[in-house]
């Protein structure tokens, strides 16, 4: 999801007025450190929940560190020495139920704790359906996807994930992110597997071999990327004529830095993205407060302005408008928007929590042969 990068940054965002733990409330200073990925996402992420949060509350600094790609492992490291110093974490929902069953992560009173939509519909009905789960606290959609350089195909453009593993029609280098996920569900897509039926199949022995096959045919062609800033740079360098990633980057090269790429919609693998609050932190009372704003139905429709990821909660998709900085529609540009959302593949996280480190150590070994 999402934007990735694993390069730590330290973000102090100045604040003006107000509370709301209670009118009149007095608080001590407080200084949040909030875990994301980076990117245009953490850009999101302040223009649309931290300055505005500050902003309300000039005794609240949050500062960003850019750790999520690890933030199951660094959850880990903080608990077992006794030392937790991350207030909040951004993390993808696979790690966020092991981090609730390990007692790494608080679990949410979801309707005691968030806000409920200006409706009155309570947030257990108005979030996604299934995405709070004990201790996750959804943000948005977001989807991976392959884009193209549109100047490297003038002619006839690719549209689905077959052409995207067609090297005679569309020759040139293609970079996937290092790792079995997608990958594998991208392969059997393009071999015509429905979308519905392809976790069915990657779950048999006949399954993964037809996947593995399939990438091999375009393996000899294929860069492995790592970091999520790497396949708008390979694709604009024309090092690569396609290139996964998380759609928001996609978008923010399109948008907001002018270049010439295309998104293949068919076969988009998307998944949710959220918070969850380690357990043993020191700032609650402000962790849970923020939370309360950051999640609202305003808030999650106002990242949307930002960047091209949907709301989690349902109440926010009839408010998304206006990207804040071009002024385009931003709904055409939603993993959710039907056009886009018509071969969309659920990723099933339960299936790679079962099979994902066999399925890995099987990928690491056919990258080496």
């Amino acid at each position: 999801m999402i934007i990735r990068t694993t390069t730590a940054i330290g973000v102090a965002l100045a604040a003006l007025a107000g509370a709301s733990l209670g009118a009149g409330e007095a608080r001590a200073e407080t200084t949040l450190t909030i875990v994301s990925w980076g990117g245009a996402y953490t850009m999101s992420q302040q223009k649309a929940y931290h300055e505005p949060y500050m902003k309300m509350h000039p005794d609240v600094t949050i500062i960003n560190e850019d750790k999520s790609q690890t933030a199951l492992a660094g959850l880990r490291a903080q608990h077992q020495a006794g030392n937790v110093s991350w207030d909040l974490v951004d993390i993808l929902p696979s790690d966020a139920l092991v981090a609730c069953d390990e007692g790494l992560a608080e679990k949410i009173d979801y309707n005691e704790m968030l806000a409920a939509a200006p409706d009155g519909t309570p947030p257990t009905q108005d979030f996604i359906d299934g995405s709070l789960t004990g201790c996750f606290i959804p943000q948005i959609v977001y989807s991976n996807i392959v884009a193209f350089n549109t100047e490297m195909y003038p002619g006839q453009a690719p549209t689905t994930m077959a052409d995207v593993f067609d090297l005679e029609s569309f020759p040139g280098r293609r970079s996937l992110q290092n790792k079995p996920v997608n990958n594998l569900e991208w392969a059997l897509a393009a071999d015509g597997v429905p979308a519905g039926e392809i976790y069915e199949m990657l779950a048999t022995p006949e399954g993964v071999e037809r996947a593995f096959n399939k990438l091999e045919t375009i393996k000899d062609e294929t860069i492995w990327w790592e970091q999520g800033a790497q396949p708008p740079q390979l694709l604009a360098d024309k090092e690569v004529s396609f290139a996964s990633a998380y759609n928001g980057r996609i978008f923010n090269a399109q948008v907001n830095e002018g270049q010439p790429f295309q998104i293949i919609w068919d076969a988009q693998v998307f998944e949710l993205d959220g918070w969850v609050v380690p357990a043993g932190g020191k700032n609650k009372d402000v962790v849970y407060d923020y939370l309360k704003f950051a999640t609202d139905t305003q808030r999650l429709a106002d990242q949307a302005k930002f960047i091209s990821y949907g709301p989690a909660r349902k109440s926010s998709a009839p408010l998304v408008g206006e990207h804040a900085e071009t002024g385009i529609d931003m709904k055409p540009h939603m993993p959710t928007y039907p056009e886009n959302f018509k071969t969309a593949i659920p990723k099933d996280d339960t299936f790679w929590a079962d099979y994902g480190d066999e399925l890995a150590e099987r990928f690491a070994a056919w990258l080496a042969s």
